[in-house]
């Protein structure tokens, strides 16, 4: 076999087992197949994968985050490519980096976590200014961008509730 084709057949054979793997994190571990408000069940998943990342600096949180971030858009283009629709609702990997988003800088507390998810839900179903229009963004970016500006807008509102209560 010339060196062409055996590179060719070995892109071939992976592309099943990278597929797979994209479906799992872009649906955060199944959490996306949830038949009722997936999104939701997206953002309890990122909820518990942020609690033992709480414990670490916040250089290290962001890192997890850039890392959750890239492999998001990354898995989400080649799920969404895959199903043949832009923004699939199985799709959650957006939801966990956007849950992330609202966390970070924020002491987690049972209290913070409630007020950042329900901040989170709030701030993804309405999407103010520039979250819908970051939709537009090609593949996993759109994605991915609507929610981690959904997140920010939450952090920011979870912040205002601690200075409002403390």
């Amino acid at each position: 076999m010339v060196a062409g084709a055996a590179d060719a057949a070995e892109r071939t054979a992976a592309t099943p087992r990278v597929d797979a793997v994209a479906a799992l994190v872009a649906t955060g571990l199944g959490a996306g197949y949830a038949p009722v408000a997936p999104g939701t069940a997206g953002s309890l998943v990122g909820l518990a994968l942020y609690w033992p990342l709480s414990h670490l600096g916040a250089g290290a949180q962001l890192a997890a985050l850039a890392v959750l971030f890239t492999v998001g858009v990354l898995s989400s283009t080649r799920l969404a490519r895959n199903v043949g629709r832009k923004d699939p609702g199985l799709v959650v990997v957006d939801e966990i980096a956007g849950m992330w988003t609202s966390l970070i800088f924020v002491p987690f507390t049972p209290l913070t976590a409630l007020l950042a998810f329900l901040a989170f839900r709030a701030m993804d179903v309405t999407k103010p200014w520039p979250a819908r229009q970051l939709e537009a963004l090609p593949g996993g970016w759109g994605i991915m961008c609507d929610d981690m500006m959904a997140g920010v807008y939450a952090n920011l509102l979870v912040h205002l509730a601690l200075r409002a209560w403390a």
